[in-house]
């Protein structure tokens, strides 16, 4: 059932929208272990020893890593005792339900945003949002996680921290002195995003990016003492191209290549700013190439794969993308309910999706590359990482929203143990037939005796109790890690 609020009085005014209601309100429970904060005043003001990185609150909102090395000399430092940090891309989503999508030129956009803003919400409709959903997705699995941003210290800024540290996700700030910066203008705020879902179910977004030229965040121009030493601890950087949104061309290949000096893996993930970013100004397509140069894991949904190659069968772009590259290891195309497909140099996997009823689509792509993370870090093989991310994506396709309600540790296994693929064989032998130079091609199956001998066949029921292990071993090890902090 979906809670009724009163709409903005611009929008009552002008009669635009009969009526406006909110998605319901997000469900804080999971099954990550819980911490004890209600508030950002309450975040622990104490060091945490995290095996040899200290971890303590500078502030009511934001954690300060510290190490015995200095700016000179850090990249030398070799332990990675974090699994995964995003860059950027931390907003608040407000999820509205209205009766239209907004208009699409410019200016009536920006006004509709305006007259949203006129009357905010209740608390209970906020949601993290942006890159929220991959390291929220990535701590349920029992990752180590970092979000490196910027967030205001207002209420919308107050309310992100406290859902990250709820979750177990340590904040990094971006800027080393936030008491100079601290303004009552929009610069300096909280980014927010109207995420609006008409009765069809298709999305809009909107936020204050959109209605400038510059970067939100574009004050941000250097990498801080904590973002290197974050970076440089961390085993895995994930960058989206909505980064671009917030951070300019010029931070984000700055961290790329920091990264790529500390040892640190890049995941990028372009999404639907991809597009815009291969065609948009010469510094936007310097960077964009850059990270998908540079990127040791690319992923893109075939759609987006076919825009930025020219090429429709997904394996042969995926194989073209990875040409492109120089330390680009996996390519990975994500196609929604017909699964996932793993492309290296040697060969390819393909793993069907799972059959789940979809409520919304919003974050599925977030939390699957934080299951792609997970098999990264573990070493896994890449059917094994396949599986998983499928599951923790369409365990996210269940439920309603993103951030706190992204995939679920349970639900994410249930998916697995229960093991119900949803194969489509015209499918993956159309892909198989017109991609005869693959070397190698894995495809994870129920169906094992019926498929042709000249495919490696991985039987799903014979990687289920790996997948199960290794997930549970995670988990309780991240628990342990947590008690002992």
């Amino acid at each position: 059932m979906h809670h009724l609020i009163s709409p903005p009085k611009s929008l009552i005014s002008s009669n635009v929208f009969p009526s406006l209601s909110l998605l319901p309100p997000s469900n804080p429970n999971s099954n990550f272990p819980s911490f004890s904060s209600n508030s950002s005043k309450t975040l622990r003001n104490s060091i945490v020893n995290c095996r040899g990185i200290e971890v303590s609150v500078v502030n009511n909102h934001s954690y300060s890593l510290n190490s015995s090395s200095n700016g000179s000399n850090s990249k030398n430092v070799g332990v990675k005792d974090v699994d995964i940090a995003t860059l950027g891309n931390l907003c608040v989503d407000i999820v509205l339900n209205v009766p239209q999508l907004p208009p699409k030129p410019l200016d009536e956009r920006e006004a509709y945003m305006d007259a949203l803003s006129s009357s905010p919400p209740d608390k209970q409709y906020w949601e993290a949002g942006g890159h929220c959903n991959t390291a929220i997705a990535a701590a349920r699995l029992g990752l180590r996680c970092l979000a490196i941003g910027h967030v205001g210290n207002e209420i919308y800024g107050r309310f992100l921290l406290d859902v990250l540290h709820n979750e177990g996700v340590n904040f990094v700030e971006m800027v080393d002195d936030l008491e100079s910066i601290r303004s009552a203008t929009e610069a300096y705020k909280t980014l927010l995003c109207w995420v609006l879902v008409d009765p069809l179910q298709k999305h809009g977004f909107c936020s204050r990016a959109d209605f400038t030229a510059e970067p939100a965040f574009s004050w941000i121009t250097d990498l801080s003492r904590d973002v290197k030493l974050a970076i440089k601890q961390s085993k895995i950087l994930v960058v989206n191209g909505y980064g671009f949104d917030e951070l300019s061309p010029v931070f984000i290949v700055s961290a790329l290549r920091y990264a790529v000096e500390a040892g640190t893996s890049v995941f990028f993930d372009p999404g639907p700013k991809g597009k815009s970013l291969s065609t948009g100004t010469p510094e936007e397509q310097m960077v964009f190439h850059e990270l998908l140069k540079m990127s040791d894991v690319v992923l893109l949904t075939s759609d987006e794969a076919e825009s930025l190659t020219g090429i429709a069968n997904p394996i042969s772009a995926g194989k073209e993308l990875l040409k492109r590259g120089s330390r680009t290891k996996w390519v990975i195309i994500k196609m929604g309910s017909k699964g996932s497909l793993l492309i290296t140099l040697s060969g390819t996997s393909y793993a069907p999706s799972y059959k789940v009823t979809v409520i919304d689509t919003v974050g599925c792509g977030d939390s699957f590359v934080a299951a792609v993370a997970f098999g990264f870090v573990h070493e896994m093989p890449m059917i094994h990482t396949l599986a998983i991310a499928n599951a923790v994506g369409a365990a996210t396709a269940t439920g309603c929203g993103a951030g706190r309600n992204v995939a679920t540790f349970t639900k994410t296994m249930e998916l697995i143990k229960t093991g119900d693929l949803n194969e489509n064989d015209k499918f993956w032998r159309d892909l198989f037939d017109k991609s005869m130079e693959i070397q190698d091609f894995s495809l994870l199956s129920k169906k094992v005796n019926e498929i042709d001998s000249e495919l490696k066949c991985v039987p799903l029921e014979k990687i289920i109790p790996e997948l199960t292990s290794k997930l549970e071993l995670a988990k309780l090890f991240t628990k342990i890690f947590s008690s002992e902090s």
